[in-house]
This record gives C-alpha cells, sequence and structure tokens, in this order.
C-alpha cells in the first residue's frame, strides 16, 4: 500500500519505520511501568482520518497524536464486526478460540483477558463507553457502558451494575467519565482505561456544534461507488449494504416523513419506530436545535424530486456529511484527553493507543458498513504513541492484527504473556526493532450469516501482494485480488491460468495458517438445522386470540402443529422461520385436533433473545376442553430462565400430567409486554417467539 507523506520530520528506514536512539526508560524500569490509555472509536474508517491521507475531512487531534508516535499501514481485523473484534482485543485470540464469533453471541466474561491479567499486577482498570460483548465487564475496577450500542443524544449508562439516563451528547459524555476517572484514581499505581467511542456508529447524529460542518461542501464520490460486481462472485451481489439501495430515509439519512408523504417516496426504506427511538430521547431545547438543521434538509430533498444516479448520490452526501461531522466529535474529545494527560503531567508515562473496532465503507463499491474481508473494512487504523518511541513514524510494512494489542500491553506492563495467546507483541515493532520472523501474512474469517446485511461466510488470506477469500456456507467461491495492480479490488482473478501457480501457493498458506490458529473445522459454526419431528398434534387448526406478526409467521397458520422446530442448542442467528412471534400481546391459542386425541405430555418451547426484544414469557397456562366450552387446567408453569440471560436458548414448558382424552385446547403464554428498565430498549415492545407445541 501506499505511504501516506503526511509528516515532515519523519525519517523512515527500509523496513518502513524510524529506529529510535533513544533507551526506553519507562518501560524497562519495573518501578515504573507505564499507564495505557486505548482509545477506540465504532466504525472509524481510516479513510476519515487526515494523517491516513483523507480526501474528506481533517482530524487535527488524532493527526497529533500520530505525529508524537507510530502509525500502522497494515493494520488488520480478523473479523471486521464489532462485538468479535472487542473480544479479540481482549482475549488476544481469534474468535473461533474466545467463543464471540458474531454480534449474535455473548462473550464468555469468565476466561483469561489482558485487563484481568493487568488487574492481579497491581494496575488500576477501568473501561467507559461502549462495551457491546452482552455479558457483564470483568477485570475492570470501574465500568461505565452503554448498553447495547447506546444511543447519541442524552444516552443510558450502567455504572457499576447501574442504570441512568445520562444528559448530554454521547461523545462528550464518555470522555467526561474517563476524565473524571482519571481524576479519582488511585495514584500510585499504573492504570489502563479503555475509552471506547460509540461514534461514528450507525445512525450518525452529529452533535449541535458540528451540525452545518460540511453544509456548503460537496465531497468526492469514491472512485468505486459504481461497481457493478461483474468479475466477483454472486456474495458481492448477494449483500444489503447499498448506499443507494439499503439505507433508510429517515433512521439512517434524517429525513422523516409522514403517511402521505411517503407516497412519494414509496420504494424507499423507512425504519420509523428506531428513528422516533432515537428523536424522543432529544430534550425540547435539542429537539428545536435539530429541527432548525434538519427540516431544511428534508426541505429541499422534497422539492428536489431526485431519482437514479442523482438519488443515489444524495444519499451519499447526506450519510456521509453525518458520518464526518460524528468523527469531528470523536476528534474533539481526543485532543481533549490528550490535553489532560499533558496537564497533569501524564504525558511523559502514558501509552496512548488510538484504532477503530473494524474498518469501514465510505461509499466504495456503493457500500457502507464492514464485514467484509475486502480492504476497507479489513484494515483499521492503529495509532501507537510510547513515550521514548521515534515521532512521526509510518510503518507501511509490518502487519499488526488485533489480537496483538493484547500481548503488546502485557509486554510494556513487564508480565508475561499467556502461551495460549495467539496475538505477538509489536513491541519490538514500535522500538524499531522488527523481528525477522514476524508474519508475512493474515488471516480472516467473518461468521455472521444469515444475519443483518446478508454478508456471506468467508475466510481468507491476505499477503503484501495478494488477497485470497473463500465464501462457504449456501456458496462455494473463491476470489483472489492481486493488490498491487488493482489495489481497488475490482478484479476477481481466481480463474485466470496466469494466476495458477499464485492460487496454489497461497492455499497452502492458507491451509498453514488455520492449522496454526486451530481454525479447520468449516462446519463448527454453522446455524444448526430446523428438525422435523412426529408427534399427535400434527395438523391442528389454531385460531390466535391476538394475530401473531406477518414477518414472523412460522411458515403458515398452524405453524405450531406442523412437525417443525428450532434446534434446542444455537450459536447464533436464529433461524426464525419456525417461530411464530407476537409483538407486546399474549400468545393465546385455541386449538382444534379435529377429534379427541390421548394425551399425557405437552412440550411447548420458547425463544429468549434479549438482542432482538424476545423475552421468554412471564407464565404459561394450558387448559383442555371436549366441548370448546368448558376447560379444564392442566396447569400453569413460571419460567424457569432469568429475562437478564443474554445467550440465545430456548426454554421449554413441560407439563406432565395423567392420560386425558381431549379435542380442545387453551395455551396462554403471558408477554411481559414492555422491554424491562435495565434493556437498552426499555419501554419498547418485547415479543415472544413461539415453537412446536409437541403432543404425545
Amino acid at each position: 500500500m501506499k505511504r501516506r507523506e503526511f509528516i515532515k520530520d519523519a525519517a523512515l528506514t527500509a523496513a518502513g519505520i524510524a529506529l529510535s536512539p533513544m533507551i526506553f526508560e519507562a518501560c524497562s524500569n519495573p518501578h515504573k511501568r507505564m499507564n495505557i490509555l486505548f482509545i477506540m472509536s465504532d466504525d472509524h474508517a481510516y479513510q476519515a482520518i487526515s494523517s491516513y491521507g483523507s480526501k474528506l475531512n481533517v482530524t487535527p487531534n488524532i493527526d497529533k497524536l500520530a505525529k508524537e508516535g507510530v502509525m500502522f499501514e497494515e493494520s488488520f481485523v480478523t473479523n471486521a464486526i464489532c462485538g468479535p473484534s472487542r473480544a479479540c482485543i481482549l482475549t488476544g485470540k481469534y474468535n473461533h478460540i474466545n467463543g464471540m464469533i458474531d454480534n449474535g453471541t455473548t462473550f464468555d466474561g469468565s476466561q483469561e483477558t489482558f485487563i484481568k491479567i493487568l488487574r492481579k499486577n497491581g494496575y488500576q482498570t477501568a473501561i467507559v463507553g461502549k462495551w457491546h460483548l452482552k455479558s457483564q465487564p470483568e477485570g475492570f475496577d470501574y465500568w461505565n457502558i452503554l448498553p447495547g450500542q447506546g444511543e447519541y443524544y442524552n444516552p443510558d449508562f450502567i455504572e457499576m451494575g447501574n442504570k441512568k439516563r445520562v444528559e448530554g451528547y454521547v461523545t462528550d459524555l464518555i470522555t467526561d467519565f474517563a476524565i473524571n476517572w482519571m481524576n479519582h484514581r488511585d495514584k500510585s499505581k499504573p492504570f489502563c482505561l479503555m475509552l471506547h467511542n460509540k461514534g461514528p456508529h450507525r445512525n450518525w447524529m452529529p452533535d449541535e456544534k458540528h451540525f452545518d460542518m460540511y453544509d456548503n461542501k460537496e465531497l468526492p464520490l469514491p472512485e468505486t461507488f459504481y461497481d457493478d460486481y461483474k468479475t466477483r462472485s454472486e456474495a458481492a451481489r448477494d449483500q444489503k449494504m447499498e448506499v443507494a439501495r439499503d439505507l433508510n430515509l429517515d433512521y439512517d439519512l434524517k429525513i422523516p416523513l409522514n403517511k402521505k408523504e411517503r407516497q412519494k417516496f414509496k420504494d424507499e426504506k423507512f425504519d420509523e419506530n428506531s428513528w422516533k427511538a432515537s428523536y424522543d430521547r432529544m430534550s425540547d431545547k435539542q429537539k428545536a436545535d435539530w429541527n432548525k438543521e434538519y427540516d431544511s434538509k428534508k426541505e429541499k430533498f422534497e422539492e428536489s424530486s431526485l431519482h437514479g444516479k442523482e438519488l443515489a448520490e444524495w444519499k451519499y452526501e447526506r450519510y456521509i456529511k453525518d458520518y464526518l461531522e460524528c468523527i469531528a466529535s470523536v476528534d474533539d474529545n481526543v485532543g481533549r484527553v490528550l490535553n489532560y494527560l499533558k496537564k497533569n503531567n501524564l504525558d511523559d508515562n502514558t501509552i496512548v493507543v488510538y484504532t477503530s473496532d473494524q474498518g469501514f465503507y465510505l461509499g466504495e463499491h456503493g457500500w457502507f458498513d464492514k464485514r467484509w474481508m475486502y480492504e476497507q473494512s479489513l484494515r483499521t487504523p492503529l495509532i501507537v504513541k510510547v513515550p521514548g518511541v521515534t515521532h512521526g513514524s509510518i510503518d507501511n510494512n509490518d502487519m499488526v492484527l488485533n489480537i496483538d494489542y493484547a500481548p503488546t500491553f502485557l509486554d510494556y506492563a513487564g508480565v508475561s504473556v499467556p502461551a495460549d495467546m495467539q496475538g505477538r507483541s509489536f513491541r519490538k515493532i514500535l522500538e524499531g526493532n522488527r523481528p525477522s520472523d514476524w508474519r508475512t501474512a493474515v488471516y480472516y474469517h467473518y461468521f455472521e450469516y444469515p444475519a443483518v446485511h446478508s454478508v456471506k461466510r468467508h475466510y481468507g488470506i491476505r499477503t503484501d501482494r495478494y488477497k485470497l477469500i473463500h465464501f462457504y456456507y449456501d456458496i462455494d467461491a473463491w476470489e483472489l485480488y492481486d493488490l498491487q495492480k488493482d489495489p481497488n479490488e475490482l478484479n476477481n482473478l481466481y480463474d485466470n491460468p496466469e494466476y495458477k501457480s499464485v492460487i496454489k501457493d497461497l492455499k497452502i498458506q492458507l491451509q498453514k495458517l488455520r492449522e496454526q490458529y486451530k481454525d479447520t473445522d468449516e462446519k463448527k459454526f454453522l446455524p444448526k438445522k430446523n428438525i422435523k419431528i412426529n408427534h399427535k398434534g400434527i395438523g391442528a387448526k389454531v385460531t390466535f386470540v391476538y394475530p401473531y406478526a406477518s414477518k414472523y409467521s412460522g411458515g403458515n397458520p398452524n405453524a405450531l402443529f406442523d412437525g417443525w422446530i428450532g434446534p434446542d442448542k444455537m450459536y447464533s442467528n436464529v433461524d426464525y422461520s419456525v417461530y411464530q412471534g407476537f409483538e407486546k400481546n399474549d400468545m393465546i391459542a385455541n386449538v382444534d385436533f379435529g377429534k379427541e386425541l390421548d394425551m399425557r405430555n405437552i412440550k411447548i418451547g420458547f425463544l429468549q433473545h434479549t438482542e432482538s426484544w424476545i423475552f421468554l414469557p412471564e407464565w404459561v397456562e394450558v387448559q383442555y376442553s371436549n366441548d370448546k366450552k368448558n376447560f379444564t387446567s392442566l396447569g400453569k408453569m413460571n419460567r424457569k430462565s432469568s429475562l437478564k440471560s443474554t445467550f440465545i436458548f430456548k426454554e421449554y414448558f413441560d407439563f406432565k400430567f395423567e392420560p386425558i382424552k381431549a379435542r380442545y385446547l387453551r395455551i396462554h403464554a403471558k408477554n411481559i409486554g414492555t422491554c424491562p428498565p435495565w434493556h437498552q430498549a426499555a419501554g419498547g415492545r418485547a415479543w415472544i417467539f413461539t415453537d412446536e407445541v409437541i403432543i404425545t
């Protein structure tokens, strides 16, 4: 990749990093251990940092950090999605080892993390901001986190288990809390603070002081915005993350329309509930300021009557400007933290890291979001300032992974790195002494499919010149890119006979990496298939007091008695095709078998998936009758599991009784109604998802 020549005084060696003659006194002295400040933003693309050569924006404070540290251009993630990336950073291990393969799973907090190790070795530890691992943080002396994705305006925070709403803008608040913790920490100990921003994650709501930052600027369209994917596999065509097609007009682009106005834009996507939830969090003053800025944008849009390419390019401009304005707030707050360190004499004894949980698409290939092994999401910004290390260095050769952060921090803390960590410390690289056996290729594996955005499962290898990707599960396709000749990754060369030997060599290297990282079982984390069973109730006719959601119909009106059940054990990404979903209402089913049945057991499955607002019922009651008038109860069972469980699982309400004959059943499952106060969507409509009713 071409080196950015932005730092005037950078002296680079042939290896791509300047050698430092300085002695690392603070690091080598065991009595003066370095503090660690790890700043990570969410979805901050390297293309939107001016020290990385951005053509879109300027980030003076992040650039200042780059001028004082080392900027890596060959920095990558192992799985380009929020939760899994965070799990890799904490554990120093790939997701198939740490267990958090995608955003649908829950991080097992009982496993070893670098934070726990630092704490055991005398460090104070804290995390402030976005957590997004579902389980409660472990190993931290202090934590104050956003539930789920968090909100931009007046967000909720969970401070040491106590949830409260805080007025203000999320990026400012996270920095406030971080600085407050540093002010009140035990100053006799070194600290490790993880400062995790929400911004610039979707839905990109800027703060008031940056509202009009780009109003009079026309930003350049990415070179590959109109990519037609013609040389690639169907994976690139089947996704649902195109700026022109898949952004919501209200939630993403801030153009809420009433029903009458929507008729004019009936082909556009909307997410009214999500937008309303975000907007309604604002105070009256915040709403007034927001409306003053965004109503004019809405009026111009409605008057313009855009179509085709003009509409697509308007969407890009609308999206990218909000995104960049969110980054402006991030950059401002990076400056606040750097100034705090300097003012409090921490500047010379604190390692400062700036990164993102992965890269992001800013219209390249026509996309937003991340996930792919293509360059814009595989690469992530990484800037590391270590006091005593050469200032203003650009490392454009050494491949660093997010699993390397944990061993690097432990190395600087003077603590042994556990043998089972798969990453490597890059301390020697920072100090200008690159190990001769440093990696020459990186391994990547993405698991989250079927799921939002429909990016298919894939794994692959990237070297300094080539990238080989294998898409699998419901597809078997390979793609090869020559990054030297085709940096935009437009020409898939897998079927080009001239690259036959290159492909053979890359496949050998890929297999070695899969063996090295213990990821050779392609089927291990595949979604479990639904199961066909036989029982007495199949074919029963059902009517509901409250209708099920048409989107979650279970495939047919009698889905509760069609013989199909979902798997009992799930990793994530549930196949909802066998479930019937009920939003806020109870599930009350009146069942007619058509004749009397002998029965002694009724077993009903319900799903819990709190990330998707799906909760177990409070209780389930079953009644039977032979005349459809007089019903006798077979019992009422309360749920066994906690609603707070963040794992995805199915619980059976298993009614066993003395043998009876019955033609009619009435099944009543009590919905909790609204999401509980501790939930990220507190007050939102809760769902019941019901599986097969099994009669034996």
